[in-house]
């Protein structure tokens, strides 16, 4: 294509650029933008947290206030969608908002209180999971759910090794 006729066509097709952010701009349909949450929705099973690749979304127990925190920071996210895809509680759902300024880095803070060990008193889980868990699994394990994952594993070798006579 010559240049003549390249500069001809421009002319033809006319301006397409926005003067954004001054005039509006319509967001395609399948665009992915920030991550909304829904507080009231959230377990803190930490999954989202687990996929999220650049560290935008955050898990930290407060062991001393007996909460669990789940941070989110919009500065690092990267629009995967990663996050929604996982949640088993449909807690996070993606919008198409793109206009991300923000003051703070932080942008929301979710914080859920931690169940204890019943056996040793340790902090392992929130309440809210617990009992989505228990909910999912029924009857019959309701007393091994409520022991944190070390105590569970010695009950559950415990119960194989005592009608042997013996013990962890």
């Amino acid at each position: 294509m010559s240049r003549l006729s390249w500069i001809k066509k421009a002319l033809e097709v006319g301006v397409v650029t926005k003067k954004y952010p001054f005039e509006h701009v319509e967001v395609p349909e399948g665009s992915r933008g920030l991550p909304e949450f829904d507080s009231s929705k959230c377990i803190g099973c930490s999954a989202c947290a687990n996929v999220c690749t650049p560290d935008a979304i955050r898990v930290v127990d407060d062991l001393n206030e007996g909460v669990r925190r789940v941070e989110y920071f919009v500065g690092r996210c990267i629009f995967c969608g990663r996050c929604a895809e996982v949640c088993p509680v449909s807690a996070i759902k993606i919008t198409k908002e793109f206009e991300l300024a923000y003051k703070d880095e932080v942008r929301f803070i979710i914080e859920l209180k931690l169940v204890k060990c019943s056996n040793c008193g340790k902090p392992f889980t929130t309440t809210r999971h617990l009992n989505y868990v228990l909910g999912k699994v029924g009857e019959g394990l309701p007393e091994l759910m409520t022991l944190c994952p070390d105590c569970r594993r010695k009950s559950t070798i415990n119960s194989f090794i005592t009608p042997v006579g013996g013990t962890v």
